[in-house]
C-alpha cells in the first residue's frame, strides 16, 4: 500500500528532526552541518530547506519537540505528588535538574539560547507561564499561597527555573551547581506558600 503525500512529509520531516537532534545532541549546533543531517536522514539539502529553511529552522524543531517530551515528564511529575503545592514545587524543580541530562542542557539550556535567543521569549514560554498562573490561582483560592499577583509569580517562578538551568548547563561543575540551585530555588518557592 503506498503512503500518501502526507504521510510521506511527516515521515521526512520525522527523519531530519530525528537527524538534527541527534546531531545537535552529540557535536552540537555550530559543529554539525547540513550534509550531517541529510546523510543520516537519507535526504538531500533540498528537502531540509523544503521543510525547515535552513539549521536554525531544524534546530527550532528539535527545540519544540524536546520542549513537548520535557512537558509531558513534568506533568507526570506533578501528578505523582499528594498535592497541588507538592506538585508544582516538584514540576519546577524537575525542570531545574533535567539541566543535568546531556541532551537537554547541550540543545536546550546552550545551544538553544545561543542561536534562538533568550528562552523567555520562546513561542511555548508565554503557555508555561499561563498554565503556571492557573495553578497558582487555584493554590491561592484554596489559601495555601500568600496574598500576592500569581502572573508576576508565574513569570518570577519560570524566569528563575530558566536561568537555574542555563546556569546548570553551563557550569564547570553542573551536579555540585544544580544542588545548590535546587536549595535555593525551593527556599524561594516556600517563600509563597502561606503558612497555617
Amino acid at each position: 500500500m503506498r503512503k500518501s503525500r502526507q504521510e510521506m512529509i511527516a515521515e521526512t520531516r520525522a527523519k531530519l528532526i530525528a537527524a538534527g537532534r541527534h546531531a545537535f545532541g552529540t557535536v552540537g549546533y555550530a559543529d554539525s552541518s547540513m550534509d550531517d543531517f541529510t546523510t543520516e536522514a537519507g535526504l538531500t539539502r533540498g528537502a531540509l530547506y523544503h521543510h525547515f529553511g535552513d539549521k536554525k529552522g531544524l534546530l527550532q524543531a528539535v527545540v519544540h519537540q524536546i520542549d513537548s517530551e520535557m512537558s509531558q515528564r513534568l506533568k507526570e511529575i506533578s501528578e505523582r505528588t499528594p498535592d497541588a503545592w507538592q506538585g508544582v514545587l516538584d514540576e519546577w524543580v524537575g525542570y531545574i535538574e533535567m539541566a543535568l541530562e546531556p541532551e537537554i542542557q547541550r540543545i536546550m539550556f546552550r545551544d538553544g539560547p545561543a542561536v534562538l535567543g533568550d528562552i523567555s521569549q520562546w513561542e511555548n514560554n508565554n503557555c508555561c507561564v499561563m498554565v503556571l498562573k492557573e495553578r497558582l490561582d487555584a493554590l491561592k483560592a484554596d489559601g495555601k499561597l500568600i496574598d500576592i499577583d500569581t502572573e508576576s509569580a508565574a513569570r518570577l517562578i519560570n524566569g528563575a527555573s530558566s536561568h537555574a538551568a542555563t546556569w546548570i548547563a553551563s557550569s564547570d561543575n553542573p551536579q555540585e551547581t544544580s544542588q545548590k540551585a535546587v536549595a535555593a530555588f525551593r527556599d524561594l518557592l516556600e517563600g509563597l506558600r502561606r503558612k497555617s
